[in-house]
Order: structure tokens, then C-alpha cells, then sequence
């Protein structure tokens, strides 16, 4: 996106919440609008709405489809087993929404519609509010099953087996506030990883445009470069989508692991 001078590209106008279909509403005083937050929420939920349905066939032989829906869920369910145990099976579902939707999120914001004028992408998981959520969501989902399964007891999470009697109080708050803080950084991580990601695409496409449209023979070599750039960060934000997505579904694996099987 133009900066209102036209010299450039603006970074940081893609994670600016717009509303859209009709302008700003309010409702009682607060603003109730349909944002371009929201419509990429509902594209990302639509769109993982289709995949699953296109994959929960039953077909005898799997197709293409079948086999990467089969895969995702598979995958999902492994990573429950391996980290948190058949007491975890319950919560493989809320796991893979989670894996899911994050995925989609990160994906969807890299497609490139800022060849259509007027639109650019949105990535919902580059604003904290959203990876808040998630995060809190789930921390709150480990604290109801701590203490639902185990009472006070959960409180012996932050006493290490084996702690001396001497050192109860002070690992007790140092354990403590490292377990509060768990939901801050579930939550910044994705948040930075895809804002920085993204900042890192518009600069170098600024890079692009200033290159080729300055006319010098300096110009040239700098906009090819930038654009080289932009095609490798491209294919590293994939792969970030990725792992972002996993990281976050694998810690929340670990944290229930420690709710569920506390000895």
C-alpha cells in the first residue's frame, strides 16, 4: 500500500483493522463493525469448513484430498499421544481446531491479493488480540482441568519432586511465575513471528518499486535483488505458517500434559 506521499510502500498499513461492507456502526456507543479482521476469520473458518468436508468422504481408497485431511488429523491425534498420553484423546479436537484455524490464518494472509486494486491481505494471527485470545483460551483450558482433576494439589506443579524444604518458598514463586507466564508468550510468539514476517515482505517490496521506478543504473540491480528477496522470505513465511502453527498446538499439548498427569 502507497504511503500518502507516493514514495513508497506504508509496512504497516496491512495490520490496520478497517471496517468494511458498509462503513463504521455503532451500537450503543461502541463500534459494532463488520472489520476486515472479522471477514478474514470468517474467510479462514469458511475455508477450513471446505477442506474438512471435502476430506470426511469415507471412500475405500482415499483420494488426494481424503489422505491430507486424514493426515492433519493423524498427525494431530500423534502428537496428543506422544506428549500427554490416552488421558489426552478428549482434547484432540480442541488441539486440531487450534493447529487449524492458526494455520489457515497464517496461509490465507500470504495470498498475494494486492495485485487486486484496492484489497490487500490480512493475517489475523499478526494482531495480538487474536493470538491473546488463543492463548488465554487455552491456559484457562489448563487451569479448569488442573484443578477439576486434582484440587489444591495442581499447586504442587510448582514444587519440583525432590525440592528442599529450605527452598520450597522461593521455587515455589519462581515456578509459579513461569507458569503465568506461559499465556503472554504462547500468544507474542505467533504475534511476532507473522508481524515481523510480513513487515520484512512490504519493505522489500518498497525496495522493488522505488528500485525500478528511480531510473538509475543503480536502481535495476537493487530492484532485482529485492525482489529475489521477497520470492525466499515468501517461501520462509510457508514455512514459518507451519511451524507456528505446530509450536503452538504442541505447547498447548504440553501444558495439558502437565494438568492432566500430575504426580
Amino acid at each position: 500500500m502507497a504511503t500518502e506521499g507516493g514514495s513508497g510502500i506504508d509496512p504497516m498499513h496491512q495490520f490496520l483493522v478497517e471496517p468494511v461492507a458498509g462503513g463504521r456502526l455503532t451500537l450503543a456507543g461502541y463500534d459494532v463493525s463488520f472489520t476486515n479482521s472479522a471477514l478474514f476469520m470468517v474467510l479462514t473458518l469458511g475455508v477450513l469448513w471446505l477442506f474438512m468436508l471435502g476430506g470426511m468422504r469415507r471412500q475405500l481408497v482415499p483420494g488426494r484430498w481424503q489422505a491430507a485431511v486424514e493426515g492433519m488429523t493423524g498427525f494431530v491425534a500423534n502428537m496428543i499421544d506422544a506428549n500427554v498420553g490416552p488421558k489426552g484423546k478428549a482434547f484432540t479436537p480442541y488441539v486440531f481446531s487450534l493447529f487449524m484455524f492458526i494455520l489457515f490464518a497464517n496461509l490465507i494472509g500470504l495470498f498475494p491479493l494486492g495485485i487486486v486494486p484496492g484489497w490487500h491481505p490480512f493475517t489475523v494471527t499478526s494482531h495480538i488480540t487474536v493470538t491473546a485470545v488463543l492463548a488465554f483460551v487455552s491456559f484457562g483450558i489448563v487451569l479448569i482441568v488442573g484443578f477439576a482433576k486434582h484440587g489444591f494439589h495442581f499447586f504442587s506443579l510448582f514444587v519440583p519432586h525432590g525440592t528442599p524444604k529450605v527452598m520450597i518458598p522461593l521455587i515455589f514463586v519462581i515456578e509459579l511465575a513461569s507458569f503465568l507466564v506461559r499465556p503472554f508468550s504462547l500468544g507474542l510468539r505467533l504475534f511476532v513471528a507473522m508481524t515481523a514476517g510480513h513487515i520484512l515482505l512490504d519493505v522489500f517490496a518498497s525496495f522493488v518499486v522505488q528500485g525500478f521506478g528511480s531510473g538509475s543504473a543503480l536502481g535495476i540491480p537493487v530492484g532485482v535483488l529485492s525482489f529475489v528477496m521477497i520470492v525466499g522470505i515468501s517461501a520462509l513465511e510457508l514455512l514459518v505458517s507451519a511451524i507456528q502453527a505446530y509450536v503452538f498446538a504442541l505447547l498447548t499439548s504440553l501444558y495439558l500434559n502437565d494438568a492432566i498427569n500430575l504426580h
